[in-house]
């Protein structure tokens, strides 16, 4: 059985917190957590180009020279894709679909994947609470000083804390977000993963559905 320390809001060990099995100590599958995060950005994407057909190209109304006579190449349009000036053929167009779906256990999977290698590697610190009476920057700052964190820092809540919110807003490296909320790709782009003892006691919850 995984254990880790707990600390509290003056980086003290305060004792420790022992960890599901079925949560933070299984089989890593990195082809599925590949897949599944491939899938998340896909599912993120926004398709923003925009090409013109030869329908949607202003102009060419007019047919360029009469059918038959001139010894040229019949043409109708001075907006046909094969002209400069003309639509595009086969361009990106913004009704792309790139999303994929992934099934709610192969979300869960990879996601008890993914913290069972921040537990297993010191990317877990728990914390036995986590607020502030107001939002100053300088009291996150100085939390995250005396933590053993990483470089990108990510503090997973177990409900909305707006002053916690807001003191994390001006720090470049540490990113706040709700366990309901928390993604595969949120905790893969994290160093460190800073999460009250009510997370991790949430996320257990939620695994023993």
């Amino acid at each position: 059985m995984t254990k880790i320390k707990v600390y509290n809001m003056e980086g003290k060990v305060v004792g420790e917190k022992e960890l599901a099995p079925k949560l933070f100590n299984v089989k890593i599958d990195e082809g599925l957590v590949h897949f599944v995060s491939g899938a998340q950005a896909d599912n993120a994407r926004v398709a923003s180009a925009h090409t013109k057909t030869r329908g949607e190209v202003r102009g060419g109304g007019k047919k360029p020279w009469k059918q038959k006579g001139t010894g040229r190449a019949r043409q109708g349009s001075t907006r046909s894709p094969i002209w400069v000036g003309g639509g595009i053929t086969f361009g990106p167009r913004p009704n792309r679909n790139f999303s994929k779906k992934v099934n709610k256990k192969t979300k869960l999977a990879v996601l008890a994947m993914a913290l069972t290698d921040k537990a297993q590697n010191d990317g877990l610190i728990a914390l036995d609470s986590l607020t502030f009476a107001d939002g100053k920057t300088k009291k996150m700052a100085a939390l995250m000083a005396k933590l053993p964190v990483k470089r990108n820092i990510l503090v997973v809540l177990p409900k909305s804390e707006p002053m916690v919110v807001r003191a994390s807003r001006n720090l470049q490296k540490v990113q706040t977000v709700n366990v309901s909320d928390v993604s595969l790709l949120d905790l893969l782009k994290a160093d460190s993963v800073v999460a009250p003892v009510a997370t991790i006691e949430a996320w257990e919850a939620k695994f023993r559905k």
